[in-house]
């Protein structure tokens, strides 16, 4: 499987110590914050142990031994979530152990209807679960949604911009996975009920002026030692 290197969809390459930009979930922690914290921890931990088990074509790659690395990106997605979202998601990761299946390995397996649409077609689509027209179209919307986001905080913050995965589809190539493939191909994996959660939380944030790739980012950096966005901005241009 190609793409495999874990991150956020809208996820930057960016770490290291460093203003605007931090996230506005950042405040003295609630009883709920500080579950929701929790809740968060414990899927990541739960996504690298699926993780460990995905197998591409050259074995086990490189960044399935960078738990660092896997914990920045994916926790820096999940804090944007609330917890019944935390919540849901994770009751699909139980339920997958409990079927004998991965999400990990299912999400980089549907990446490969763009990067390698005839092998995909010949042994990969007939052994994943179905997505009813219905479904495909409302993450086509919630997808549209995310690369607008994308896009405009590439513009206002293009050094950052520059470590995150290519923006479309259309320039995907074997050995590289766009964020709109990268997204897709994770969305296939909820559950409706996951999936639901994960819709409104889009539909609430587009309906505040919010932006999931700048939060999500924004949480990449601090967790990577910057204050916030401009100065990891800053580094980035140095």
């Amino acid at each position: 499987m190609t793409g495999r290197g874990e991150s956020a969809p809208g996820g930057s390459a960016s770490g290291g110590p460093g203003g605007s930009g931090v996230p506005a979930a950042v405040v003295e922690p609630t009883d709920d914050e500080a579950l929701r914290r929790a809740r968060a921890e414990a899927v990541v931990r739960h996504e690298w142990t699926q993780f460990q088990a995905v197998r591409g074509d050259d074995g086990r790659a490189d960044c399935q031994n960078d738990w660092p690395q896997f914990r920045q990106m994916r926790l820096s997605q999940f804090r944007t979530w609330p917890l019944r979202l935390l919540h849901s998601y994770a009751a699909d990761l139980d339920a997958a152990d409990a079927a004998g299946r991965n999400l990990l390995t299912e999400k980089y397996a549907r990446m490969m209807v763009s990067t390698e649409p005839e092998r995909y077609a010949r042994q990969i689509a007939p052994v994943l679960p179905v997505l009813p027209d219905e479904r495909v179209a409302q993450q086509e919307a919630v997808i549209a949604v995310q690369v607008g986001w994308a896009r405009d905080f590439r513009a206002r913050y293009p050094h950052l911009g520059q470590a995150m995965r290519v923006l479309r589809t259309a320039e995907d190539t074997a050995e590289a996975t766009s964020f709109e493939t990268y997204l897709r191909g994770e969305l296939g994996t909820y559950s409706d009920r996951t999936f639901a959660h994960y819709r409104r939380l889009v539909e609430e944030t587009a309906a505040a002026g919010g932006n999931l790739t700048e939060q999500t980012i924004a949480w990449t950096v601090e967790l990577g030692g910057f204050s916030g966005l401009d100065e990891a901005e800053a580094a980035q241009a140095r």
